[in-house]
């Protein structure tokens, strides 16, 4: 079995959360969601969990950071092309959520993200292997 990741992330408004992630084309595993969390399927091996911050508050004793004010994670996806970096990005933008910075454009490598409506920060990235001299 491949390893996997389930980022835990939490939410003001879970409700508002799920439509947001859902407008970008993200789908949830109704197994592992209720009212105090959310399953959001990114890919085969890589789970968000949106959590209820009263929820997410019994997994540890360390205040909740505001993620408005405070950055306590970054969160970075691999995205096949240039194309979907910049639709993923449109599509938060439409949603409600904001551009932290303008794209970063390596040559070999293209970046650009987006802020969630609690202010969490998603980074999506591009690599051209061959730009790399890796092809």
């Amino acid at each position: 079995m491949n390893k996997q990741i389930y980022v835990n992330l939490p939410v003001k408004n879970l409700d508002s959360a799920k439509a947001f992630f859902t407008s970008l084309g993200f789908g949830f595993n109704a197994q592992f969601t209720n009212e105090q969390g959310a399953c959001m399927i990114v890919s085969n091996d890589i789970y968000v969990m949106l959590l209820a911050e009263s929820f997410f508050q019994t997994f540890t004793h360390k205040p909740i950071a505001d993620a408005s004010k405070l950055t306590e994670v970054l969160v970075c996806l691999s995205c096949e092309s240039r194309d979907e970096v910049d639709q993923l990005v449109a599509k938060a933008l439409a949603a409600g959520g904001k551009a932290p910075r303008a794209p970063q454009d390596h040559g070999f490598m293209y970046g650009h993200g987006f802020e969630d409506l609690d202010g969490h920060i998603w980074e999506l990235v591009h690599m051209d292997a061959s730009a790399a001299g890796n092809a």
